[in-house]
């Protein structure tokens, strides 16, 4: 009998003509290849060591192979080198033909980079948020103030000053209020009130006076509380500006600032110098009529680091390059996926195979056993393997891979017991051709298309599985590059905002170009032509 051969099979190529006139997936696929590759040169990118030393007239691959750091040093040390300290001592430096060349990304994915290395913007962020004045009265019964806490403000003088002064002599009352404070002098259930009200020298100025529930008690109260509160209709949005040590003003709203009293303007100029040298802490400031809470902060190198020259997608929580990080853990979710799915192919094949193939007792016994395997929690299994043995790539692959060839057995299964029936498998047989060659060599390549075609698909599921095991603190140990493990940085750190950009990005393109692929592949397995509805 003729051996099948899948490559030169015609409805192979015909399927692989199908695939690459459809452009997108075709495109995608060499794009989603060019990516890994790239991927598995992540070394010759971004790393802390050198691609090529020259050191006394002698040559170093420090990339491909490793130095001790008596070989540079002669210090007797056996330990790795620091290449980029080397790189600056003067003892390298002083002898000509000594150099080093870095990759174009001088920096490792495990590397804690140097504060010292990144020079802060030279600016400071001045915000201002109006705080509303609010005094609190007691009044006798012809208003006058018997005690009062920060009313100055509402008095125009010191706070000390105000007992004794007459309510309504500075603030014009109407005659609802009045009659409120008759009823509470005079023991009788009043209700809330809140009005606004004007003074009595300046009408355009005005204040909110509120008067709190009342209940009768034993005896009439001599005094009634009232609080007045600074109105902030229109005045309560915050206003940031950034100043360089000028100071001036970079970017903010130039007539706030102008707008500003001279004094509060000179106090704040004060505060902006200060911060350059060490942290400022100001007070609140009171401005014509206004009074603001002041927050003084400037831009420090401290981590997470926004993106800055040298460092294009910024710094991770721990000092790391998130490009590193990035391009390391694109190497590590995609060996990762094709791993997983491959030994999920083969196990699912494998086991389907047998159950299709013999059917009866054993296709019974098998199924049982699998329902009963997938019903197990796999993430129960997971954390109680990584709390026995710790976290690692080959545990993290060996537990999901156990459950994960399950989807795939079921296809494998019903396509042999589909094949098993056909009148080639019959002559194969009456040829006395053993059945594990039958399932191998006769049936196998007529089960190949939900393998083929799911293939694209379970490298989707398995690089989001991966992302998300490493989100939720069960995937690889730290300190190991994973998207999952900088998104996780980016719940603890919200305003990092290029901790969730760039990962999410990047597993969205990845998935995003295999899911292509997936269209492709399947549009190619499917005989039937397509057409579109105009």
């Amino acid at each position: 009998m003729k051996r099948f051969n899948l490559v030169r099979d015609p409805a192979t190529l015909k399927r692989l003509l199908r695939f690459r006139r459809r452009r997108r997936a075709f495109w995608s696929l060499w794009l989603l290849i060019a990516l890994f590759a790239v991927s598995l040169c992540s070394e010759l990118i971004c790393n802390d060591r050198p691609l090529y030393v020259r050191f006394e007239g002698r040559s170093f691959f420090p990339v491909f192979r490793f130095y001790p750091e008596d070989v540079f040093a002669a210090n007797g040390k056996q330990t790795r080198p620091d290449y980029k300290s080397l790189n600056r001592a003067a003892a390298f430096r002083g002898k000509e033909g000594n150099f080093m060349l870095f990759p174009p990304v001088p920096y490792g994915p495990f590397e804690s980079i140097d504060p010292d290395e990144i020079q802060p913007e030279d600016r400071v962020e001045l915000s201002l948020a109006p705080i509303p004045q609010v005094c609190r009265l007691d009044v006798r019964r012809d208003f006058t103030v018997v005690r009062a806490v920060a009313a100055g403000f509402f008095f125009g003088t010191a706070d000390a000053n105000v007992p004794g002064l007459v309510l309504t002599e500075h603030w014009s009352l109407t005659p609802k209020i009045m009659r409120a404070v008759e009823s509470r002098l005079a023991n009788r259930a009043s209700p809330a009130l809140a009005a606004r009200v004007f003074a009595a020298r300046n009408p355009g100025r005005s204040a909110r006076l509120s008067l709190s529930p009342f209940s009768p008690r034993s005896r009439p109260p001599q005094t009634v509380r009232i609080i007045l509160r600074q109105p902030m209709e229109g005045a309560a949005r915050k206003h940031s500006f950034l100043l360089d040590s000028g100071p001036a003003i970079l970017k903010g709203d130039v007539s706030t600032w102008n707008g500003l009293a001279e004094p509060a303007r000179r106090t704040l100029e004060e505060y902006v110098a200060r911060a350059f040298e060490e942290p400022v802490f100001p007070p609140p400031l009171v401005s014509g009529d206004r009074k603001y809470q002041i927050d003084v902060r400037k831009d420090d190198v401290s981590w997470p680091h926004a993106p800055v020259r040298g460092h294009w997608l910024g710094i991770d929580s721990a000092g790391r390059d998130v490009l590193a990080r990035i391009l390391y853990g694109l190497r590590i979710s995609m060996v990762f996926g094709f791993l997983l799915v491959a030994g999920s192919m083969i196990v699912g094949t494998v086991i389907g195979a047998v159950q299709g193939y013999y059917g009866g007792k054993v296709d019974i016994t098998g199924q049982r056993l699998i329902e009963v395997w997938s019903a197990m929690p796999f993430l129960y299994v997971m954390i109680l393997m990584g709390s026995i043995y710790g976290r690692g790539f080959a545990l993290l692959l060996l537990c999901y891979g156990i459950f994960n060839w399950i989807g795939i057995s079921y296809y494998i299964r019903g396509e042999f017991l589909k094949l098993r029936r056909q009148p080639f498998v019959d002559s194969a047989r009456c040829m006395g051709i053993s059945p594990h060659k039958i399932m191998l060599r006769h049936i196998l390549p007529n089960a190949l298309t939900p393998l083929i075609t799911f293939l694209p698909f379970s490298l989707v599921g398995a690089i989001g599985a991966l992302a998300a095991l490493d989100y939720l603190g069960f995937g690889l140990p730290p300190p190991t590059p994973s998207w999952g493990q900088l998104l996780h940085q980016a719940q603890q750190f919200r305003w990092a905002w290029w901790l969730s950009l760039y990962p999410s990005l990047s597993l969205f393109a990845v998935m995003l170009l295999t899911v292509f692929v997936g269209e492709g592949v399947r549009d190619a397995y499917d005989p039937r032509p397509f057409s579109r509805m105009e």
